[in-house]
């Protein structure tokens, strides 16, 4: 019996986990991963009426005993040295700290944990019944391993979170993700556990880092069948992608019956982002917050975790797609036609692009991709073979 409360009991629709202080996540000035997107996504609420100081909720800093749900003792200890300069020359290598993409900065394991303590906060206020859902725009780090970094991410939120509400409140968990490179930091972490399940939609790694995500990664031991991946090639056009996202999602949502969901909110499936091949436009990110939401309150008496992810263009992309998550979760209308004049005017003498000037992207965005057709079938094949076992089989867990 799981030890969450009951939902009679709950304050609020929902929460935004924030503090400064997640700013102080910085690689560089000129590393892609930039957290000013969460000032520009939040200045965008708050400029529409929709985020107020009631709103949000102050991250706390996850203790070690909880960042060891998920990492090695060592190499929390080598992140901490890190930050304070304590490091040989190279010494962090191993442990993917102090590479090109994961370069050395000023107290990282405090702002790395930041990130997982306001996960950890998003948790507690769903899983104790205080608001319907949470998000933390701060998380969604999925490629860090128990004792590695990669891909950006240091500690992995998603993985301590999951261990967490396991652990505190015997729940069982689906966890979903929907950036455009594999989740699978997450996915290891739980890969033979039947009590987690992952799925993961993302561009193929036959191009893209960091080269996981197959059909065939379903699970190991007690946890085969968990696993769920859907590779979609380059150039998937937003049709392709809501319709796998939406099948996956409603599919594997009623035959592994969660308790709560997690979901990772990643905005680089846009045919803007810099580090991507994917072809899709603000029509997904309408979409995938609210068939969220739905399978939320069908499965989970509501219960909904969100954190952020990958999103590299933070101008013309993040900020919109993120504010879709918390509108989607405060049951406020989905926004059309012009973005706020104070808020263009406020960051495009900033930005190096000039912006899209509506909630919705021009149509059509690109020119017509010819092997369309073909790129939606192969999809639509890889959707088959995904979700092949809970369809065809009697397969129980």
């Amino acid at each position: 019996m799981a030890k969450y409360a009951e939902h009679e009991a709950v304050e609020r629709d929902a929460v935004f986990v924030y503090s400064p202080e997640q700013l102080d996540y910085k690689f560089s000035e000129t590393h892609p991963f930039n957290q000013k997107r969460l000032q520009l996504t939040m200045d965008l609420l708050n400029k529409i009426g929709a985020l107020d100081e009631n709103d949000i909720a102050t991250p706390r800093i996850a203790t070690d005993d909880e960042l060891l749900l998920g990492h090695d003792a060592a190499y929390i200890d080598i992140v901490k040295r890190a930050g304070h300069g304590y490091l040989k020359e190279g010494e962090g290598h191993s442990f993917g700290i102090g590479t090109e993409d994961t370069p050395i900065f000023k107290n990282m394991h405090e702002a790395s944990a930041t990130f997982v303590g306001g996960t950890l906060t998003a948790c507690d206020y769903v899983m104790q019944g205080k608001s319907n859902h949470a998000i933390n725009l701060g998380g969604g780090l999925h490629h860090g391993f128990k004792g590695k970094a990669s891909g950006f991410c240091i500690y992995n939120d998603s993985t301590v979170a999951i261990k967490y509400m396991q652990k505190k409140y015997n729940a069982r968990v689906l966890y979903i993700d929907t950036d455009a490179h594999h989740g699978d930091g997450v996915q290891w972490s739980f890969y033979d556990d039947p009590n987690v399940c992952t799925l993961s939609i993302h561009e193929t790694g036959r191009y893209l880092f960091p080269g996981t995500g197959a059909v065939t990664e379903r699970g190991n031991g007690e946890g085969y069948g968990t696993s769920f991946n859907i590779p979609l090639d380059a150039f998937t056009e937003d049709e392709s992608f809501l319709e796998a996202y939406e099948q996956s999602i409603r599919e594997i949502a009623a035959f592994f019956k969660p308790d709560v969901i997690l979901t990772q909110n990643g905005a680089d499936a846009h045919y803007f982002d810099p580090l991507t091949h994917l072809s899709c436009t603000m029509k997904i990110y309408n979409e995938i917050p609210r068939i969220a939401h739905e399978i939320a309150h069908e499965f989970c008496e509501g219960r909904w975790v969100a954190v952020g992810g990958g999103g590299y263009d933070i101008w013309r992309v993040v900020p919109r797609a993120w504010s879709l998550v918390w509108l989607e979760m405060i049951g406020h209308p989905h926004p059309t036609g012009p973005l706020p004049n104070s808020w263009l005017e406020r960051w495009q003498e900033e930005s190096p692009v000039k912006f899209i000037p509506t909630w919705e992207d021009p149509d059509p965005l690109f020119e017509a991709i010819p092997r369309k057709a073909e790129i939606a079938e192969k999809n639509g094949q890889v959707l088959e073979k995904a979700l092949y076992m809970i369809r065809h089989e009697s397969h129980k867990i």
